[in-house]
C-alpha cells in the first residue's frame, strides 16, 4: 500500500478554484509535513507566473513549455519561508484532459528538480530512516479528477507508487509549537589564500563547522531532556489537562557541547588570515509538529532543522542583496557591520502554524506583504505580520 496523504479542506479549493481561471495548464508546490504512518498537507501554492508570460506564449499542446528553472526556483523560494517541521512535499499539475498523458513525466522530472535544489542549499542531510517519498499531484481542470502518485527521491530510477489523498478539516488548527530562541556567535576566518575574500564560501564553510554543534546539541523541552523514543504529548498532558483545547506551546532550550570530550584526538591547525567575519547576535526558531503521537525524536530534529536553516537562509539573503545593490569585490568589507535580516512570522487562516519571511531594517511592510502575494499566493493584513526579534548584527 501506498503513503497516504491527509489534505487539509482549503487545498482541495485553492485547487479547484486555480482549475477553474488558468488554462491550459499551473503547476506548484505542496507543503506540509512527514511522518512514519502518514504525511500532511497544509498548502498548495501556484507558481507564480513570469512577468514576460503570457497566455499566447505558452503551447497548449505540450506540457515541455514548462520553465523547470523557474518552478525549481520558486520552490527554492517557498522552502526559505517554511519554519521547522514544515517541507515542500510534492508539486501539482492542474491541466486539461488533452495534456493528461503528458502530466506524469513533467511531474517527475519537476519532484527531483525541486528537491535537488531545495536541498542543495542545506547544510545537513536526511537520516536514513526519513521519509523520502515525494507526492505527484494530478489534477484534470475540466472533470476536478485527482491521481496521486509519490516518488523516492533517494532513487533516481524510482517508479511510480500510487498514493491516497483524503481530505479533512483543520488539520492542523492544533499543531504543538516549540520555540527557542538560540545565542549566536561564530567566528570564520578569512584564509589569506583564498581569492578575492570568497566571503559567501567562507560563510558556509563556518556555518556548516557550527550547524555540526547544533545536531550534537541537546534540546530541553520545558526543562527536561526527553528520551527520543519517548512521546513528545506525555509531560504536556499533565501540564495543559488537555491537548486538543489549544495550540501548545513547548518552551526549548539548546546546551551547546564545549568540547567533544577525551575519547575525540583534538588537533590545531595554524593558518595565515587576512581578516574574519564574526556573526554575534540572538536568533528566533521555531518548529510545528503534528499531533498524532509525535516522538520527542520528531520535535527536536525539526527545531535543529529550523536553527541551522534559519542563520544560513539569512546569510544567503544578505549575499544577494549585497550583489544587486553593492557587489562584493569591495576591498575594505572586513570592517564593516552588516546586520542580518530580522526573522517575522505570519499566520495561516484555520490553522496553528505560522510561516516565516525575513526582513531588512529598511523594508516596509508593503514590500513583505507583495512577497507574500508572489511566493506564497496569501494575501497578508499588515498587522498580522509578527517581528519576531531585535535588529542583530
Amino acid at each position: 500500500m501506498g503513503r497516504s496523504y491527509i489534505v487539509e479542506e482549503s487545498v482541495g479549493q485553492y485547487l479547484s478554484d486555480l482549475s477553474a481561471k488558468l488554462k491550459p495548464y499551473v503547476t506548484g508546490v505542496l507543503i506540509g509535513q512527514c511522518s512514519s504512518q502518514r504525511d500532511y498537507v497544509i498548502r498548495a501554492v501556484r507558481t507564480p507566473p513570469k512577468e514576460e508570460q503570457n497566455e499566447n506564449n505558452i503551447n497548449p499542446l505540450k506540457l515541455a513549455s514548462i520553465d523547470e528553472e523557474w518552478v525549481t526556483a520558486h520552490a527554492s523560494q517557498v522552502s526559505r519561508m517554511l519554519p521547522g517541521g514544515l517541507l515542500v512535499l510534492g508539486v501539482f499539475i492542474i491541466a486539461t484532459p488533452e495534456l493528461a498523458k503528458d502530466s506524469q513525466n513533467a511531474l517527475r522530472k519537476l519532484i527531483f528538480s525541486v528537491e535537488k535544489s531545495v536541498m542543495k542549499r542545506r547544510l545537513w542531510k536526511p537520516g536514513e530512516d526519513e521519509v523520502s517519498d515525494r507526492a505527484a499531484l494530478q489534477v484534470c481542470s475540466t472533470t476536478k479528477k485527482i491521481v496521486c502518485r509519490t516518488y523516492d527521491v533517494q532513487d533516481p530510477k524510482s517508479s511510480a507508487k500510487p498514493a491516497d489523498w483524503k481530505y479533512q478539516s483543520a488539520v492542523s488548527a492544533c499543531w504543538l509549537t516549540l520555540d527557542c530562541t538560540v545565542n549566536v556567535n561564530i567566528h570564520i576566518p578569512l584564509l589569506a589564500t583564498s581569492p578575492n575574500h570568497d566571503l559567501e564560501k567562507n560563510t558556509k564553510n563556518g556555518l556548516n563547522r557550527w550547524s555540526k554543534q547544533i545536531e550534537d546539541s541537546v534540546f530541553l523541552i520545558n526543562g527536561q531532556v526527553k528520551d527520543n523514543d519517548a512521546e513528545l504529548l506525555e509531560g504536556l498532558k499533565k501540564l495543559r489537562g488537555s491537548t486538543q483545547s489549544s495550540t501548545q506551546l513547548s518552551d526549548v532550550k539548546v546546551l551547546t557541547q564545549l568540547s567533544q570530550g577525551s575519547s575525540h584526538r583534538s588537533t590545531a591547525t595554524v593558518q595565515v588570515c587576512s581578516g574574519s567575519i564574526n556573526l554575534k547576535g540572538a536568533v528566533k526558531c521555531r518548529a510545528y509538529i503534528h499531533n498524532n503521537k509525535p516522538k520527542v525524536k520528531e520535535a527536536v530534529q525539526a527545531l535543529k532543522r529550523d536553527i541551522i536553516n534559519t542563520l544560513s537562509d539569512r546569510c544567503e539573503i544578505l549575499f544577494e542583496d549585497l550583489i544587486i545593490n553593492e557587489g562584493l569585490d569591495k576591498k575594505n568589507f572586513e570592517r564593516e557591520y552588516r546586520v542580518l535580516p530580522q526573522r517575522l512570522f505570519v499566520p495561516v487562516a484555520g490553522s496553528s502554524v505560522m510561516l516565516s519571511d525575513y526582513k531588512f531594517r529598511d523594508e516596509a511592510a508593503g514590500e513583505i506583504q507583495e512577497r507574500f502575494v508572489e511566493m506564497l499566493d496569501q494575501a497578508v493584513q499588515a498587522e498580522d505580520i509578527h517581528i519576531a526579534e531585535e535588529a542583530s548584527t
